[in-house]
């Protein structure tokens, strides 16, 4: 088996679990503060994500684009890059505490950010800046997370990041269930919260964050390398690394800004509706796919892909182009089919009732429209950075961002107006953002292919328009499996237990189905896709 071949099965094997306990942290999480309607969660979901976004920033933006190709490159010098190393982590961990620091200081200012003070209560305002306070110090340690999880990558160490989340998940769960003894649920209502309550569950959500970094650094002898503080940023390469993250860094805050007035537009909904932590779960379901599909096999790709850049050899990067592609979409299309199909039964694994199921479904499928672009924009996207080209993704991100503000404010515009129901304002907000992305990786892809005088698209978009074409049927047997089992109102959304049978059934008859029309006309992509899939059957 290929080396890209074994650290996709690892790193896939390790999201699968992490995604699951992922799901069962959801659910007990949801037990605790409700979710479509629920002040208390919109307050904890939003204080919880601030940390995240700060992630985002750190990974997807300055480490993904920048650090693992300045690592890779790193590798040749005589030490192996351990000098590198080492000074960057240094710098890095130095950022982190002033970043944290700051963000501590200005907790109450960053909620009014986000949220609309003319939209909702006070009580929920100051619920969440109290939650904020137990959950911002995770931005240190996501970004260690990020930085030490990048760095085993570019190492092809990549499965400690992949299964270090797992701890996390445990320990929220064991956490949110302690609480759920302590002091029953829900809880959505903001005035029942006690210092108390709110200490343990912003702790937990925390604790969980601290030992997840922890678990990293037992595997730095694997990776070969030693870490230790340096204080002698010189020879870092600064000026250049600052030349590349600081378009990375723009382009990221970008996405923030628009993450912002996503949030602020739907906290008119918080208290009635799917809203803010309707929306925030709806999207951890579809980045289920995205994870356990792009992330596991695009992940090795790109470190393939970025030594194939680094030595010049564009013919390579071209080929691993068409090939993760391929892969990908091949993945990527019947899983979207499948959660559009199944879209209820999976929204009632983090909503309380098969009502909230209903209402929140319509946010899952909106964000469902921008899942195979999503995975073709990872490939593109990671090309430029490959070549150290951080300017170029930024202006097609900034495009981006502008279309998802402008979508989002136009959704709070149509409601306010009467044209669209409070009820379906976070589906509207989702389809707008994936509208958008739709249109950012037509111009990506389009600039690539130019900027590298072609990227095979006749060698890959004829395959994906054939896996879209073998599951428009697939779906359609899904969906009569759906309604010989009472439909989207019958017992798959009974429970939370039933919800997650029947995405499994539905699922499972459109991926047969799917695999059993590729299989009649022959498709190339199939046979190397299931030898890859059964890497992750145990072994007889």
């Amino acid at each position: 088996m290929s080396s890209i071949g074994r650290a996709s099965v690892l790193i896939g094997a390790g999201t699968i679990v992490s995604r699951v306990s992922g799901l069962l942290r959801i659910v007990v999480l949801v037990a605790i503060v409700g979710s479509v309607g629920s002040a208390a969660g919109d307050a904890f979901g939003l204080a919880n994500q601030l940390p995240n976004n700060i992630y985002t920033v750190i990974s997807t933006g300055v480490l993904t684009a920048v650090i693992v190709p300045q690592i890779v490159k790193a590798a040749a010098h005589a030490d192996g890059g351990r000098a590198f190393v080492s000074k960057l982590f240094t710098l890095g961990t130095v950022i982190l505490l002033a970043a944290t620091a700051i963000a501590m200081v200005a907790a109450p200012f960053i909620v009014t950010v986000y949220i609309d003070p003319s939209k909702v209560e006070p009580d929920q305002i100051a619920l969440a800046t109290a939650f904020a306070y137990w959950c911002l110090p995770q931005i240190f340690f996501y970004g260690l997370y990020a930085l030490l999880g990048e760095i085993l990558n570019a190492r092809k160490v990549f499965g400690p990041y992949t299964w270090a989340p797992i701890v996390n998940n445990l320990v929220s769960i064991a956490g949110f269930g302690l609480f759920l003894l302590l002091f029953g649920g829900p809880s959505p209502d903001v005035v029942q919260w006690t210092p108390t309550m709110i200490g343990l569950l912003g702790g937990v959500a925390t604790g969980g964050i601290v030992l997840q970094t922890v678990v990293l650094l037992v595997f730095w002898r694997r990776a070969g390398l030693q870490l230790r503080p340096d204080f002698h940023w010189r020879g870092v390469g600064l000026r250049h690394i600052g030349r590349l993250a600081g378009w990375t860094f723009l382009m990221v805050i970008v996405g923030q800004l628009a993450g912002i007035v996503q949030t602020r537009v739907l906290s008119g909904a918080s208290g009635t509706g799917p809203a803010i932590l309707a929306s925030q779960n709806a999207w951890l379901v579809f980045m289920l796919p995205y994870s356990i599909i792009v992330l596991s096999i695009g992940t090795p790709y790109f470190t393939q892909l970025s030594e194939h850049a680094a030595a010049g050899r564009d013919g390579d990067v071209k080929t691993d182009i068409v090939r993760s592609i391929r892969v990908l979409g091949l993945f990527i299309v019947v899983a979207t089919a499948a959660l559009a199909v199944a879209s209820v039964p999976a929204t009632r694994i983090f909503t309380n009732s098969s009502a909230e199921a209903l209402a929140a479904a319509p946010v899952l499928l909106c964000f469902l429209v921008c899942l195979l672009p999503l995975a073709v924009l990872f490939v593109v996207q990671r090309t430029f950075y490959a070549y150290n080209d951080t300017r170029t993704p930024f202006f097609f991100t900034l495009v981006q961002g502008g279309l998802v503000a402008l979508s989002a404010l136009a959704a709070g515009g149509a409601v306010s107006a009467g044209l669209v129901p409070l009820s379906q304002l976070a589906a509207t907000v989702a389809l707008g953002q994936a509208l958008s992305s739709l249109v950012q990786v037509v111009i990506a892809t389009i600039i690539l292919h130019r900027r590298l005088e072609g990227i095979r698209i006749g060698e890959w978009m004829p395959p994906l328009l054939r896996f879209i074409g073998a599951a428009i049927p697939a779906a359609g047997a899904g969906w009569g499996v759906l309604l010989l089992c009472g439909g989207p109102t019958g017992w798959v959304s009974d429970s939370i237990y039933t919800g997650a049978l029947g995405a499994a059934l539905v699922g499972s008859v459109v991926l047969a189905v799917y695999i059993g029309i590729l299989a009649i006309f022959r498709t190339p992509e199939l046979a190397p896709a299931l030898a890859l899939g059964r890497r992750f059957l145990p072994k007889r």
